[in-house]
């Protein structure tokens, strides 16, 4: 697996994330075809209306860590967007705070790319977004199963209750139909640094979490209450593919402009302290 990165990654060990909330203009919107041409989040037209920009030194544009998602079909037995969910706010905000809260360098338009991009191994995070709804071809399994193995990392996230559970975890069997998700204990060292994360907090969509000030719900159906982040480790215990499950990280990144209430409750307590420390585990692991 060639590095975006390198390994040695130094960061700024920081006890809390003490940020400003970035205001934008509420924008609802529904999820639209994009164009197989687009290759980077920067290219999609943004559904919080800013996000920010930046740029990095020149002659090392790709000595950096490159935000990446995964274009898929949709075709599973749940779901209820697709692919592009949250597309581009999630992945350019979060990439921004990832450069502002430590001194990785990031890519600042982020990757959009098929698992069978001939590319794929130059990025070692994948993004797989509403896999409640996911389906993978026998090329797209074949690709995926031989990029894991050496040495990427899938994210699963925004996804809810059993039916999607059931389906995300029988196109991972189809990947790897020996190995088993499993629940990762908060003792695990993805949640020891950059920062301390003491409970698996649950992320709801923006309206929702509004919604939530008043009646203290967060969940988005009776099945889907308790929040669980499973994996699949190699034989070595290191994380192949991480699983957060009832809870949408994604809404957090994307839509932390829109309301004080749920940037400071959400965005910046639970879905920026997790996402940050994911990339810095496996970064250095």
């Amino acid at each position: 697996m060639k590095r975006a990165v390198s390994v040695a990654i130094t960061l700024a060990m920081l006890g809390t994330l003490a940020m400003a909330q970035r205001r934008f203009g509420s924008r609802w919107y529904r999820e639209s075809a994009i164009s197989d041409e687009a290759r980077t989040a920067r290219e999609v037209e943004s559904h919080s209306t800013g996000t920010p920009t930046w740029t990095n030194t020149a002659g090392f544009e790709k000595d950096v860590f490159t935000f990446a998602r995964v274009r898929y079909v949709q075709g599973g037995r749940g779901g209820r967007g697709g692919w592009s969910t949250d597309l581009p706010d999630s992945d350019l905000n979060l990439s921004f705070r990832l450069q502002q809260m430590t001194s990785v360098r990031v890519d600042p338009d982020g990757r959009l790319l098929h698992l069978t991009d001939p590319e794929l191994s130059n990025y070692p995070f994948l993004y797989i977004v509403e896999p409640g709804g996911l389906w993978l071809s026998e090329e797209e399994v074949a690709a995926l199963r031989k990029y894991l193995l050496n040495g990427g990392f899938l994210m699963l996230d925004d996804f809810w209750g059993v039916d999607e559970w059931e389906n995300a975890e029988e196109v991972m069997r189809q990947v790897f139909p020996d190995l088993a998700f499993q629940e990762l204990p908060l003792d695990h060292d993805l949640y020891q640094r950059p920062f301390k994360i003491e409970a698996k907090g649950q992320v709801p969509n923006v309206g929702r979490g509004i919604q939530s000030q008043d009646d203290g719900i967060t969940w988005e159906r009776r099945d889907a209450q308790v929040v669980h982040h499973k994996a699949i480790l190699d034989a070595r215990g290191r994380i192949m593919v991480l699983a957060t499950h009832n809870t949408d990280n994604g809404d957090g990144w994307e839509r932390e402009g829109e309301n004080d209430y749920y940037f400071r409750q959400f965005s910046e307590k639970i879905a920026y302290p997790l996402g940050i420390n994911i990339i810095f585990h496996i970064m250095t692991h």
